[in-house]
């Protein structure tokens, strides 16, 4: 998923140099989007919500071994253009440190595992962030580099890991929910969207076309069971042992030697990654689908039921994207 720019009273969002390369690419002619606008004092809400100071991605160096990355961008842990730069500083720590062997994600943000893009965000402060290593947009290129990196990395789900938070599970080696408490979901076709974060690409070679299918199209929450019995995560767990069951895990394999985990995580790659240009192709899509009207109706419709502030709407977001052309 992809942050869809500014969110003020006429909510318009012009384009970039870097935006209309995107649009062009797949024949479309870049133009500024608009979305409907939304009251000015739900706005102004929404604004206040925003975290004031501290890093919104800590890093826990819990051993030399295993470390802990937290998000931490209340209340509704949202990614936007801060969240993704603090990220790639992160990243480029796991991937140089020669003893790291165990990587953990989890949340500080109570219900949000990591959710979905700041809408109240600007689109060019995301698209000019230079592209990674990798070749690939910012967003993208911590994903995959994440795949990539020597060590292996475990997702600790509680609470909504919707669209962002999803892509980040799926680009982990391992993902462990919690049975009362997470909530996986891609419900970016219910607006009229692309996802951005390669769930098209990585999602059909972990759970099968068909189910594959039935999360992006479908668009709905999915609980932490049926997301384990679907391989969409390693397994669930009830809450209360999720943290324990995931520490010994961690703790067990940063006992092994650096160089085995590396090499075994290489040799799978090799057998199971998508290529970098699947990836591509989706953040491109997601990037052009923003400017569609069928899109920014739905947004409009959306931040009319309360999305982007703490509530049913948020909580509920599977049920409430299925009802905005009913």
């Amino acid at each position: 998923m992809i942050a869809a720019g500014v969110v003020s009273e006429n909510l318009r969002i012009t384009s970039t140099p870097k935006y209309g390369r995107y649009l062009r690419t797949i024949g479309r002619a870049a133009r500024p989007l608009e979305i409907a606008s939304v009251p000015p004092n739900d706005l102004n809400d929404g604004v206040k919500m925003k975290k004031t100071s501290g890093p919104q991605v800590r890093l826990n160096r819990q051993s030399p071994s295993c470390w802990r990355v937290i998000f931490d961008n209340p209340p509704l842990n949202l990614m936007g253009p801060e969240f993704v730069l603090e990220f790639r500083e992160i990243m480029t720590a796991i991937e140089t440190d020669e003893q790291v062997k165990v990587v953990v994600f989890e949340s500080a943000v109570e219900g949000f595992f990591l959710n979905h893009s700041d809408f109240l965000a600007k689109l060019e402060d995301l698209t000019s962030i230079p592209q990674g290593p990798t070749g690939l947009e910012a967003w993208p290129d911590i994903l995959v580099r994440l795949t990539r990196a020597p060590v292996a990395s475990i997702a600790l789900i509680r609470g909504r890991a919707t669209g962002n938070g999803s892509e980040i599970a799926l680009a982990c080696d391992m993902s462990f929910a919690s049975r009362e408490k997470a909530i996986l979901s891609q419900w970016e076709v219910a607006v009229g969207l692309v996802a951005g974060g390669g769930p098209m690409a990585r999602l059909p070679r972990l759970i099968g076309r068909a189910r594959a299918l039935e999360v992006l199209l479908g668009s709905d929450d999915i609980g932490g069971d049926l997301a384990a019995s679907y391989g969409y995560v390693n397994r669930s767990l009830p809450d209360a042992d999720l943290d324990d069951f995931v520490d010994a895990l961690a703790s067990r394999i940063a006992s092994f030697d650096k160089w085995a985990i590396a090499n075994t995580k290489r040799l799978v790659n090799a057998a199971s990654l998508p290529a970098d240009v699947e990836i591509a192709a989706g953040w491109e899509a997601c990037v052009a689908s923003i400017a569609r009207p069928a899109a920014q109706e739905s947004f409009k419709k959306l931040f009319e039921l309360g999305f982007h502030k703490l509530g049913d709407a948020e909580d509920r977001l599977g049920f409430y994207v299925g009802q905005l052309r009913r």
